[in-house]
């Protein structure tokens, strides 16, 4: 949070310049939720200003940095999205790190859902209802419909101040409300805010898809219902769902007597639900050592009775430095449900920890000829062959990942070590440039690119190619320097 209150505060002037300008254009003069006439930001302009925010929430260095759990985030929200009212569209979906109960819905398609949020939820449905509600923010256009008076602002500028306000209020609040605290920063908070109507559409629309893609309709109205309960628990900080969702009795019943228009689905918690909440606790545990005594007086030496159980008991005892008694337990759940990735991958981790390199890469091995392609496992498989000096394997294996996951800044970072390894300095160099794009420092990113052109004996392709790359970033530079200058 520290590193983020210094980047709002180097944000800061140009936030108040372009919150004041809003403010003078009448930013709150909306167009009706069913017009048509085209005045909103084309969908081009919101992929655009999407990606810009995203290199910005990946600048704040709040991503969580666990890949297993974004994934399994990102396929429930592609479910949802497929039986969404637009099923075309295509999101990003997100863990936020921050213990903060609360969720948000970005420009372009991405939605971040804060990892105390996932820990809070009871049930698959109950999390799948928060991101339905807020998939439906993005495809009833809410946010392109209250950011579109925004229009002459630069792109870099409306990411940046959509960053720092979305980022602000789903985590703990302290950085971001110290970087906008003036009124007309305040009024730029206000003016995005979605309206109570924004609200109730996301509501109706976002059940609509929850019982489309075959969860409990009720998922969303008891996820309200239990936090609301709360309240009082929560003392003079509520979470911060409730300030940006606002949930009354006459909303929860709206949303309740909505589902009910819906046949009713058993919201058993799924296997794979559990074993993400429960890695997302061992994550954020302060005191591992005495959460595992704990553990030990209530479940016992057996760790619990439920795979989830024993799989969060297994992620203890390797945190605690147990590692035989780690692998022991989770080498049986393996054995009991062999098919199931998250054992392999929890494996796999815990004969790491203990310095096993060989047993390490043949479960990554075995699991990524049964998954070919799976970054989950394509991702620490290549870390571990690096760890072992088999860079030239890890560079191939990073490279294919490139193509298909070409937004993911973790894969130009282990791209550039690999290639490093192995003696590759223009792929070094080109790696770690699109790593520092996609985190938001465009002036690193371009200075990588023109190291590589400063190799010898490059071709007249590697040369144009570097050039051409050059040539797009400069561009996007100069448009955020403009920014900075006002």
């Amino acid at each position: 949070m520290i590193r983020f209150a210094r980047q709002l505060s180097c944000l800061l002037p140009a936030l108040l310049v372009t919150a004041a300008s809003l403010a003078q254009s009448g930013f709150d003069q909306l167009p009706d939720l069913g017009d048509t006439s085209g005045q909103a930001i084309s969908p081009q302009q919101d992929k655009a200003l999407g990606k810009a925010f995203m290199r910005q929430i990946r600048q704040s260095g709040l991503i969580l940095d666990d890949l297993e759990a974004n994934t399994f985030l990102e396929t429930l929200g592609k479910k949802l999205a497929a039986h969404s009212d637009n099923p075309g569209f295509d999101f990003t979906f997100f863990l936020v790190d921050d213990q903060g109960i609360n969720a948000f819905a970005g420009p372009g398609g991405y939605i971040g859902v804060n990892a105390g949020l996932f820990v809070t939820a009871e049930s698959e449905s109950e999390l799948a209802g928060v991101m339905a509600h807020e998939i439906a923010h993005v495809t009833q256009r809410h946010l392109a419909r209250r950011f579109d008076a925004a229009g002459k602002m630069s792109l870099p500028t409306t990411a940046a101040i959509l960053a720092a306000i979305l980022i602000g209020a789903t985590t703990d609040g302290s950085a971001g409300a110290a970087a906008l605290t003036a009124a007309s920063a305040a009024n730029m908070q206000y003016q995005i805010n979605f309206t109570r109507a924004n609200e109730e559409e996301a509501d109706r629309v976002g059940i609509q898809t929850l019982a489309n893609a075959g969860f409990d309709p009720y998922g969303m109205p008891q996820f309200f219902e239990r936090l609301q309960k709360n309240t009082k628990l929560y003392g003079t900080r509520p979470p911060e769902f409730l300030s940006t969702h606002p949930v009354t009795t006459n909303r929860i019943a709206e949303a309740t007597s909505r589902a009910e228009s819906y046949p009713r689905v058993a919201s058993h918690p799924s296997t794979d639900f559990l074993l993400m909440r429960a890695r997302l606790r061992v994550r954020n545990y302060a005191d591992p050592k005495q959460v595992l005594s704990d553990y030990l007086r209530y479940q016992g030496e057996s760790g619990g009775k439920t795979p989830a159980e024993k799989y969060e008991f297994a992620l203890l005892l390797a945190a605690n430095g147990k590692h035989s008694q780690a692998e022991s337990v989770m080498q049986q759940l393996h054995q009991d449900d062999p098919d199931r990735i998250s054992y392999r991958l929890a494996l796999a981790e815990i004969l790491h920890g203990d310095k096993q390199m060989d047993k390490t890469l043949a479960v990554y091995e075995d699991a990524l000829e049964l998954y070919p392609g799976n970054l989950t496992i394509a991702l620490p498989y290549a870390e571990t062959l690096m760890e072992t000096g088999a860079g030239e394997k890890a560079f191939h294996l990073l490279s294919e990942a490139t193509t298909t996951h070409p937004e993911n800044a973790k894969v130009y970072k282990l791209l550039a070590q690999a290639a490093g390894a192995t003696g590759r300095t223009e792929q070094t160099h080109s790696a770690m440039s699109e790593y520092y794009f996609l985190n938001g420092y465009t002036d690193e990113a371009i200075e990588q690119l023109k190291l590589a052109e400063k190799l010898p004996g490059l071709s007249d392709y590697q040369a144009a190619r570097l050039q051409a790359r050059i040539t797009q970033l400069e561009a996007v530079l100069k448009l955020e320097k403009e920014e900075k200058s006002e």
